[in-house]
């Protein structure tokens, strides 16, 4: 069985994810934004063997801690996609413009891209790239759960901010309903911040991407 725990981070409670297999005790760590301590602190009182980062994208709420937990790990890096290396780049920059502490820079082991697989112990989760909020944004799928980590790509009666560099209104309307809503409407969603939804709740009501506003 495929387990996970949200554990919201930072000032801009963005809401990171462990996830582990419960037979092996392998896990990931999807989007460590900060407040590393805190992540360590449950991964030990779980007893996990933490081997992997997976990054949506490259927001420093999001990837802020990407660096230090990977050190202090000795774990790798997986994503985003290629497009946001240029938000990697200016972490620095990213953090003293929104009140991080610094940050270090990174490289992950391997970018991401429409169709990859990434484990987690003895378990899967199918990448999809769904720019819009940024370039190079992926989303992670578990079939098995039939959940969908999505980073800042759509949140319960919302959608993720296009007016960052590189974003764009359509290519995410695009990505949302040509990548998300094919994976079925039963699939619930660990978004980047706030509640969990269904996208068959968000495909009735959401004012930005209901059928009846996109016609889907």
């Amino acid at each position: 069985m495929l387990k996970y725990q949200v554990i919201p981070v930072t000032a801009f409670a963005q809401n990171c994810s462990i996830l582990w297999c419960d037979k092996t005790k392998k896990g990931a760590v999807i989007d460590p934004g900060g407040d590393v301590e805190l992540l360590l602190s449950f991964i030990e009182q779980q007893q996990l063997t933490i081997e992997k980062i997976l990054l949506t994208h490259a927001h420093i709420d999001h990837a802020g801690g990407t660096a230090q937990l990977s050190k202090q790990l000795s774990i790798t890096i997986e994503g985003p996609q290629l497009a946001d290396k240029f938000w990697i780049d200016a972490l620095e920059h990213q953090a003293k413009m929104f009140g991080f502490p610094p940050v270090d820079g990174f490289t992950p082991n391997r970018w991401l891209n429409d169709g990859d697989i990434v484990t987690v112990g003895n378990h899967t989760l199918n990448v999809l790239h769904t720019p819009g909020h940024t370039p190079g944004h992926v989303i992670f799928y578990s079939k098995e759960l039939s959940k969908a980590w999505v980073g800042d790509v759509i949140f319960a009666g919302s959608i993720g901010r296009t007016d960052f560099p590189q974003g764009d209104h359509q290519t995410l309307i695009n990505s949302i309903c040509q990548k998300l809503w094919p994976l079925g409407n039963e699939v619930e969603f660990i978004c980047g911040h706030g509640e969990n939804s269904t996208f068959g709740q968000e495909r009735r009501s959401n004012p930005l991407v209901s059928d009846r506003v996109t016609g889907f």
